[in-house]
């Protein structure tokens, strides 16, 4: 075997190694949809760039999985009451989408209906949030796998449409709306002179919503508690979860640090995001580094495992040139 041959099967093959154990964070994200309600919901998905589908059928107790690629944009929802024919021609009772189809095709969700919205980074944080601001129609839940940051869950698991005011239930009483749906007045909307976060202000119907759900959105400026960020993860998002975790949407809403986001209107906004999540203790973090390592997943404290993981590429490296120098002398 050559001198090049001997160092290029070694060395190359850790270069291979830190690229593959790098690149998490700048593939995208996978996005895993989990139906626990006792009935059939029917996902819509808008967004760009388009996904594998824009809306699929998910009866009760499966999942399916899509992978979206960084920068991607967009939001998901649930529609109930769907009913479809052979050739997927039909309409659904709450979160329709209006495309006449199972596909939304570019369409998005007619309120009320509650979303999920998400921002991929590229190569850095996510941002997502649950969003009530075009009402409630099903319990819904974001949770978070791998991935560095705070990167707490988030959603709503309260049914909203058994505690809906009279005034805001939509017909057949399947979803509840906001004020803004329900009224359409600009305090409601945020709209008009109505349109900053220094004039628009909570609503007796939005501190409901937020006192229900604590991180999810409750109106347009709703910012501070309810963005949450995470970098290189992938996300779980279910319909009708179970009870809370300790890291769920029913702990306390989090104190705010500020960022650069999109508030939950879609448009964007100096806001900040929420930090809501049980700190890890170091000594945790010790112990379970080199089996997160192993396993590919990360540890969700941020800062500390980019030191360590900084720390292992040097050493790496470090070994790497020094195993080098020995194999050239040798020869």
């Amino acid at each position: 075997m050559s001198l090049c041959s001997y160092i290029h099967d070694h060395c190359c093959t850790l270069f291979t190694f830190i690229l593959l154990f790098n690149s998490k964070g700048i593939s995208g994200a996978t996005f895993n949809f989990v139906n626990k309600c006792d009935y059939t919901v029917w996902p819509g998905i808008y967004g760009s760039p388009k996904l594998d589908s824009t809306g699929f059928e998910l009866s009760k107790g499966s999942s399916r999985s899509f992978q979206a690629p960084t920068g991607w944009s967009g939001r998901f929802w649930g529609r109930t009451g769907c009913d479809f024919d052979n050739s997927g021609q039909g309409v659904c009772a709450t979160g329709d989408c209006a495309s006449g189809q199972l596909e939304c095709n570019g369409m998005t969700a007619a309120p009320p209906a509650t979303l999920a919205e998400f921002t991929l980074g590229s190569g850095s944080q996510d941002f997502y949030d649950v969003s009530l601001v075009d009402g409630y129609n099903l319990p819904m839940m974001i949770d978070v796998s791998g991935g560095s940051g705070t990167c707490a869950s988030t959603g709503c698991v309260e049914d909203l449409n058994r505690r809906c005011p009279a005034e805001l239930k939509a017909d057949g009483g399947g979803a509840c709306k906001s004020a803004c749906g329900a009224f359409g007045s600009p305090e409601y909307c945020c709209s008009g002179a109505y349109g900053s976060p220094s004039t628009c202000k909570p609503s007796i119907y939005s501190e409901m919503f937020k006192s229900a759900c604590p991180r999810s959105y409750s109106y347009a400026y709703d910012d501070a508690t309810s963005t949450f960020t995470c970098t290189g993860a992938d996300y779980t998002i279910t319909f009708c979860p179970n009870l809370p975790t300790p890291k769920s949407a029913m702990d306390p809403p989090p104190k705010p640090t500020t960022t650069t986001t999109t508030d939950g209107s879609g448009s964007g906004s100096e806001s900040e995001s929420g930090t809501g999540f049980r700190p890890v203790e170091e000594s945790e973090l010790a112990s379970s580094w080199l089996a997160n390592l192993a396993t590919g997943e990360s540890s969700n404290s941020g800062p500390l495992w980019s030191v360590q993981y900084s720390i292992f590429v040097g050493i790496s490296l470090f070994l790497c040139f020094i195993h080098f120098f020995i194999v050239l002398f040798m020869y």
